[in-house]
């Protein structure tokens, strides 16, 4: 009698134990499948599972590295489950789970889920790590005071972060008059689409502009939609995978790594491929976080 066949466990990685384990893992994933501020299309609550089935299939060697990256441990926690009263209790509800997993030296990594979420996380990052910046990659502006009556909505995240640490954006090609008048009243560095394409004067142009401690918050749709079309608003003329693996890169060499979050996954919009491309993105941004020689995780 032959033995029996398993599917590999539906985690991160597909990893089995020890380097699964919640004890040994540097890394702790946090799907929060939510989606209740969405404006145009919704499905970004079905984006983590995605994103973590699609890392099941993934080679595990990382070629620039030259080694098996998740042998540093990646624990994948069940799913945040959403809080629908109200958007708020949600973003707090985010802060509290990130914040409990700070205080047990993991670094997490949030895979969302609307972008409304990020500034929970940035809050509880901000309160472990001193002298905190966040590199916002995002097709959109969101500096919105309030949208459609909220505050937490998707459309706000980055201003609701500018109320924990400064921000630094990159990729924006869409927002608003009044989001592009409060850019430059406040005076944050936002690099727009006439900035591009990425040079190595612009990445130290931004990163230059980040503090010792960086947090990068990543909207799929920073991608040009010719290779990330399952997102809930596309937008034209975005960056190409190389283009934005120079970016982070660029910011791990020159910075620590602290967190990151991947969100705004929509699967049903565009074929697998975005879910994978979402996977390996995550999976990369963990090795240029934990492999850094200035990152004080490397080994």
């Amino acid at each position: 009698m032959s033995e029996p066949i398993y599917y590999p466990p539906r985690v991160f990685g597909g990893l089995y134990a020890p380097d699964s384990g919640f004890e040994r893992s540097k890394v702790v994933v946090l799907p929060v499948p939510y989606d209740s501020t969405t404006s145009y299309k919704t499905g970004t609550r079905e984006g983590p599972q995605a994103i973590i089935d699609a890392s099941g299939n993934m080679e595990l060697f990382d070629i620039e590295f030259g080694r098996e990256l998740h042998t540093i441990g990646i624990h994948t926690m069940s799913d945040l489950q959403p809080a629908v009263n109200d958007p708020t209790d949600m973003v707090y509800r985010v802060y509290a789970a990130v914040l409990s997993l700070l205080n047990q030296d993991k670094m997490v990594v949030m895979l969302g889920g609307e972008h409304s979420l990020s500034p929970g996380a940035v809050r509880a990052y901000s309160e472990k790590f001193p002298n905190l910046s966040v590199l916002h990659l995002d097709a959109h502006a969101d500096m919105r005071a309030e949208y459609l009556g909220s505050r937490y909505s998707h459309a706000c995240s980055a201003r609701r972060i500018l109320d924990y640490c400064p921000l630094v954006q990159a990729g924006v090609r869409s927002l608003s008059l009044d989001e592009y008048n409060f850019i430059k009243e406040a005076g944050i560095k936002s690099y727009l689409l006439d900035e591009w394409p990425v040079t190595p004067a612009l990445i130290e142009e931004i990163t230059s502009s980040l503090s010792d401690n960086v947090y990068i918050s990543v909207d799929l749709d920073v991608l040009d939609p010719s290779i990330m079309s399952a997102v809930g608003t596309p937008e034209p003329g975005g960056l190409l995978w190389k283009e934005l693996l120079a970016i982070l890169k660029g910011v791990a060499d020159r910075h620590r790594i602290v967190g990151f979050d991947i969100m705004e996954l929509s699967p049903r919009e565009g074929p697998t491929s975005c879910a994978f491309t979402a996977a390996k993105l995550t999976y990369k941004l963990m090795a240029y976080a934990l492999e850094s020689p200035i990152s004080g995780h490397s080994e």
